[in-house]
C-alpha cells in the first residue's frame, strides 16, 4: 500500500484507539499521516500520545497539525518558563483558566506536573504546523477564510472557530479542506463535499477516526481501542 494520504482526527489523550488505528491501517514509512490536532486535554493519558506521535515521526511521514489544546498546552509551559510565580497563580492568568476548562489538569496530571514535561515533548510541541497543504486538499485543525491563502489565514479561525458557528464556503484554491475541532458527536464524520471533519468524539464516548484521503477508507476505533466495523464508501 505505498504513498498513502491519511488524515487522523482528534485525539485528547487516548493512546489505546490512536495504537489501535496505527497497526489495523498497517501505516508504514511509505505513508503520509497527517495528523489534525487536539493530541492533549480530557483524556487519561496524553503524555503517551505524545510518546506515541514522536514515534511515528520514524514509522511514516508524520505531518503533526497544531491544535487549539495543543496551543494551550505551549503556552503554559512558555508562563511556567518566564515567570513561575505566575503559574503558580494559576486562576489569575485567563489563558490557564481556559485550559483548566477544556482538560488541561488532565494533561498535567498525565505528566506529575508540568516541570516533568521532558524535553523531546516540548521540541514536538514546538514542530507542530498549523496547516498542511496538498495538490487538491488543505489541512487545518479548525477552519479557515475561504478568500485568503493558507499562509494568511488568522488563528482564530485556524484553531478555535467551529463549524459548528460557522460553515465556510469553498475555499478560493478548489481544494476540500479536511479538518478536527468540531466534535461530531453522533460518531460520524461530516462531509460537506469541500469540508470533511473527522472528529468524531472520542474523548467524548464516540470514535477515533482514520481516513485514507485517496480511497476514503475509513478506520474508527473507541477509546478502549476496540475497532469498529466502517462499511465500505
Amino acid at each position: 500500500m505505498p504513498g498513502r494520504l491519511l488524515a487522523l482526527g482528534d485525539i485528547h489523550g487516548y493512546p489505546a484507539p490512536l495504537d489501535a488505528l496505527v497497526e489495523a491501517a498497517q501505516i508504514g514509512p511509505d505513508d503520509t499521516l497527517v495528523t489534525l490536532g487536539d493530541y492533549v486535554d480530557r483524556g487519561p493519558n496524553s503524555r503517551r500520545v505524545i510518546d506515541r506521535l514522536i514515534a511515528l515521526e520514524s514509522r511514516c511521514r508524520l505531518v503533526a497539525l497544531r491544535g487549539n489544546h495543543d496551543l494551550m498546552f505551549t503556552e503554559a509551559l512558555n508562563i511556567l518558563d518566564e515567570d513561575s510565580t505566575r503559574f503558580a497563580e494559576f486562576w489569575n492568568e485567563p489563558l490557564l483558566r481556559i485550559w483548566a476548562q477544556c482538560g488541561g489538569f488532565d494533561t498535567i496530571e498525565s505528566y506529575g506536573s508540568l516541570e516533568e514535561v521532558p524535553p523531546e515533548h516540548r521540541a514536538f510541541l514546538d514542530r507542530l504546523v498549523n496547516w498542511h497543504e496538498t495538490d487538491n486538499l488543505l489541512f487545518m485543525h479548525a477552519n479557515y477564510d475561504p478568500l485568503l491563502p493558507m499562509a494568511s489565514q488568522p488563528s482564530d479561525l485556524l484553531y478555535w472557530t467551529s463549524l459548528h458557528h460557522s460553515v465556510p464556503d469553498r475555499h478560493h484554491s478548489g481544494k476540500t479542506a479536511i479538518v478536527g475541532h468540531s466534535s461530531q458527536k453522533d460518531g460520524e464524520v461530516l462531509d460537506l463535499g469541500h469540508v470533511i471533519c473527522i472528529d468524531t468524539y472520542c474523548y467524548g464516548g464516540g470514535w477515533l477516526t482514520l481516513m485514507d484521503l485517496h480511497s476514503g477508507q475509513l478506520w474508527q476505533a473507541d477509546r478502549r481501542g476496540q475497532l469498529r466495523t466502517v462499511p465500505a464508501t
